[in-house]
């Protein structure tokens, strides 16, 4: 089995990207404004961060915007090389961002809640690189757009990735107490974390350190 990917999310300074990026990460997730989560960053900083990050390695905008024009001034601001977004859109906006940012891709999460969320997926997956699966709940009247440290049903995910015609992101709840099933259960191209490898809100080298060592355990 190849091993996935792993995108650090949260990065809050260029110290916690080189610290990832050491461990073994190979993009980074960079926090926009949103209506809960962890790991806000101002855009400024975003942008600061993401021109450190080092050829090869891939550095994410989290954006909240639901509009072409709202994501692509966003991402102006913040000048990544990946919009991640994790809210939904219209399907006309992404060939409009496309248009205005023909270097940058494009993920979009899918938060995994019913059997809807796999039709969603593949309806989405051809108009964008790739698909990032997470555990949050955008019904709610605060939406949760990330960074719930809750897992979801992973058997959910497998279908969307063995159907997937775009390379699909795990995220969800994952530490290196559960990733090895993680990656067993639903082979994803890349896992994608925050929470459990911070201390008091701070990346904390141990932990990164003990997730990547389960990550490539047998």
């Amino acid at each position: 089995m190849i091993m996935p990917r792993v995108k650090i999310c949260c990065i809050s300074s260029s110290e916690e990207a080189q610290q990832a990026i050491a461990h073994g990460a190979s993009a980074l997730g960079l926090v926009g404004r949103m209506p809960s989560g962890p790991g806000v960053i101002d855009d400024n900083t975003i942008q600061a961060i993401a021109e450190t990050v080092p050829p090869g390695i891939s550095s994410f905008l989290l954006t909240s915007e639901t509009t072409a024009a709202g994501i692509i001034a966003h991402h102006r601001q913040a000048r990544t090389s990946v919009i991640q977004i994790v809210d939904a859109v219209d399907k006309s906006a992404y060939a409009e961002i496309r248009a205005a940012l023909p270097a940058v891709k494009l993920v979009q999460v899918i938060h995994v809640i019913d059997e809807k969320n796999v039709a969603e997926a593949l309806r989405i997956a051809p108009d964008v690189d790739a698909l990032l699966l997470d555990s949050g709940n955008p019904n709610l009247a605060v939406k949760e757009l990330g960074g719930t440290g809750r897992t979801h049903n992973w058997q959910l995910s497998r279908q969307i990735v063995d159907a997937s015609p775009k390379p699909v992101y795990l995220a969800g709840g994952l530490k290196a107490e559960n990733v090895r099933e993680a990656i067993e259960t639903v082979r994803p191209f890349g896992l994608d974390l925050c929470s459990s490898v911070r201390t008091n809100g701070k990346l904390d080298t141990a932990k990164l350190a003990a997730f990547f060592k389960a990550v490539h355990s047998r």
